[in-house]
Formats: structure tokens, sequence, C-alpha cells
């Protein structure tokens, strides 16, 4: 079903008298791609028609360009790098080591801004690889982002019940007692000193009389 949608600009193309070309191959095979009806062709792009499978966005992306010197230029940033090759210094035909993922239109573009458009299948291609299994190489952010999740969660939770259990001995534990205010007694209510009465002195000779 999806393929058929993918197709369904093409046949309405076609009926409108626009060139087109619909190729199919295996990953591993060789397939030539040809710009016609375009008199001087200067890039050529390429819409996937499932981009997941390549964590790729939808859209148009340059693949190819027509250079001054009459050397192609390739851009090094795409998923043809190192598969894709323009057999004659126009660009007018390219030829393209399938792999998985490859499906999509590949737009040749002339100076007059007309274009030519190939849709191609990859067998085994299906808008399924976005439940695929992920590479290994990809699983170590997600487990690293994971595992900082979990600590996170895990550091706050002890703090939690850090906290609570202090809380709740506070609670528990009874105030401790304040020491007894010591009381001032004013100066004007103290009772005054009485003074001392001396006793008489009675003399050494008790035939002696006081004089």
């Amino acid at each position: 079903m999806a393929l058929v949608l993918q197709l369904l600009p093409l046949l309405l193309s076609r009926a409108q008298g626009d060139s087109g070309a619909l190729l199919t191959g295996h990953p591993g095979d060789r397939v030539n791609l040809s710009c016609l009806g375009i008199s001087r062709p200067i890039r050529w792009a390429w819409a996937p028609s499932f981009p997941a499978c390549n964590r790729l966005s939808k859209g148009r992306r340059p693949i190819l360009w027509a250079s001054s010197n009459r050397t192609p230029t390739v851009s090094p940033h795409q998923p043809f790098a190192g598969r894709l090759r323009a057999l004659d210094p126009s660009i007018r035909r390219l030829e393209l080591l399938l792999s998985s993922g490859d499906s999509g239109i590949f737009i040749c573009r002339g100076h007059l801004q007309n274009e030519s458009q190939t849709v191609l299948h990859v067998l085994g291609d299906s808008a399924e690889c976005k439940a695929s299994v992920p590479k290994a190489g990809s699983m170590y952010p997600q487990i690293l982002i994971l595992m900082l999740g979990v600590g996170l969660m895990l550091g706050l939770g002890a703090l939690g019940v850090i906290l609570g259990m202090i809380w709740y001995i506070r609670r528990r534990s009874p105030l401790p007692l304040l020491p007894p205010r010591p009381t001032f007694v004013p100066l004007w209510k103290a009772e005054p000193q009485r003074p001392v009465k001396e006793e008489p002195k009675i003399p050494d000779d008790p035939d002696q009389e006081p004089t």
C-alpha cells in the first residue's frame, strides 16, 4: 500500500506527458539513473520514500552537482557516498550500488528548472523499518540517559526518605525542659540588717569596781 502511494504522483505525472521511469532491484544490485528530456542537467536530488529507515527527515536533499571543470561533485554527507558515480561529465546518467533504504524519487533538474524523475524501489524496503531494532552503536546514548534518569530518581527518593525520618523523629521526641529562671529580689524589699548588740565586758578583778 505504501508503495502504491509513493508511485501515485509518478503515474499522474506520466499521464500528463512527463518523462519518468520506475526501477526496482535488490540490495547489492547496480542500477542506472537516466536524466530524460533535460537539455542541460545541473544537479540531482533524492526524496526518500521511507526516511525513517535512514534516520532522515522528509523532503529532497541534493546528492550530485554538475561542475565547470566537467568533474561532477558528489556530496560526501549523503547516504550514497561511495556508492554513487556519474557515468558521463554531463551527469545525464548515474550508476548507484543499491542498499536498503535507497527507495525514493531521484530528480534530475535542468538549468531551466525543468525536472525528470525516476522512482526507485529497493525490494525489502517498507515503512515498518520505523519499528526495527536500532543499531548497537546508537543504543549507548539511550542506555546512558536511562541510567542517569534512574540514578536521579533513586537519589531524590533517598533524600525524601531521610527528610521524612528527620521530621518524624523531631515530631515524636519531647521538647527539652528549660532551666528555671532565677528570681531576683528588689533592693527596696530586702530585709535591713539588724545591728549587733555588744555584751558588757566583765572585769578581770571581781573586787575592783568598775570606774
